[in-house]
């Protein structure tokens, strides 16, 4: 006598669409690891990477560390008791060398005095870092911006829009930054300031971030425009397109969201690259007033008393270093993170 499905699963005790035992102890067993891998979004997993990266943790500290100090500079500066300008010339030698040991390092001075002058390194080199993230973030800001749209712009379109953003790209490529620097921002402040004149420090500010936006935009430009034309002919361009989405649609909705990964990378390198940059320009003279803190104008100082006072070469120097190094090894870090071949 043959049974039928229902009374077969009856006289065995299963119920009708039960997985098999030997499925059901696999799900039991592997069901939550595969959860929490299935789980996760991408920015669950870029964390969870950027957790396992040692290099990110202690690059990333630092880089904290860094923009901490530089937002509670004020605060620093009342705890401490002495402003960015102030001198101590009553500290100093008679020729002009700060009193004591190692630069005249004390409890009152952590960093020592400027020789000749007696400012206070540290309170200076406090105000420097200030000075140094809020240059190269706003000018990374502004050409990541200006790189991204007309990338997107240029590898969307095509055509002759193409031809003119790439043209306009080859030549700012092709300007050197350093001689245009030197000559357009001293040009461009006599242009509103006299040769007497005390140059505000937002337009020395504002001038340094119009400079590198005008040439740093090339290079985010071209990844964005690269990224794009290897996606516009994806079968979701495609159906958007069909689905009559319009312009702004497809490159900020479509486009965009797909390539923000190497953007984020491109930022992450381009920051460091203006630090230094701003720092290069302070050392030539043509960067920030002698009043405002900058790390290139006091390492220009500190290079005639390097055998003198060593260590007012020393600590603004490896300062910028580690600000620098952090930022690269932190960009890596990231690059590694957001990669979703990388084996970290």
């Amino acid at each position: 006598m043959s049974l039928s499905p229902g009374e077969f699963a009856a006289a065995t005790g299963d119920r009708p669409g039960a997985p098999s035992p030997d499925v059901a102890d696999d799900a039991a067993l592997a069901g939550p690891r595969d959860a929490g891998v299935v789980g996760r979004s991408p920015g669950q997993l870029i964390r969870a990477r950027l957790r396992r990266d040692r290099t990110a943790l202690v690059s990333g500290t630092v880089l904290l560390l860094f923009v901490l100090l530089a937002l509670a500079a004020p605060l620093i500066q009342r705890l401490y008791g002495v402003t960015p300008n102030e001198r101590f010339t009553d500290l100093l030698d008679s020729t002009g060398m700060p009193l004591g040991y190692v630069g005249g390092v004390s409890g009152e001075h952590w960093f020592g005095l400027e020789p000749g002058i007696g400012r206070d390194i540290f309170i200076r080199m406090v105000y420097g870092i200030r000075t140094s993230l809020l240059i190269a973030l706003g000018a990374a800001l502004i050409t990541t911006g200006l790189g991204v749209v007309l990338g997107i712009i240029a590898g969307y379109l095509g055509g002759v829009v193409d031809a003119v953003i790439s043209w306009v790209t080859d030549v700012a490529l092709a300007m050197p930054f350093l001689i245009f620097a030197l000559a357009v921002v001293p040009t461009f402040s006599l242009r509103f300031y006299g040769p007497r004149d005390a140059i505000p420090t937002w337009f020395a500010v504002g001038t340094l971030i119009v400079v590198f936006a005008a040439f740093g935009w090339t290079g985010t430009a071209r990844l964005v425009r690269g990224q794009v034309v290897s996606l516009r002919e994806r079968e979701f361009v495609e159906a958007a397109r069909a689905a009559g989405a319009g312009l702004g649609h497809m490159l900020f909705r479509q486009l965009l969201p797909n390539i923000w990964a190497p953007i984020l990378v491109s930022f992450s390198l381009t920051v460091p690259a203006y630090v230094t940059g701003e720092a290069a320009l302070s050392f030539l003279g043509v960067g920030l007033p002698e009043s405002v803190p900058s790390f290139g104008r006091m390492i220009y100082r500190s290079i005639s008393y390097v055998q003198t006072d060593p260590a007012y070469v020393f600590f603004p120097g490896v300062t910028i270093f580690v600000l620098v190094l952090a930022f690269n090894l932190f960009g890596d870090a990231l690059r590694d993170a957001l990669d979703p071949k990388s084996s970290r």
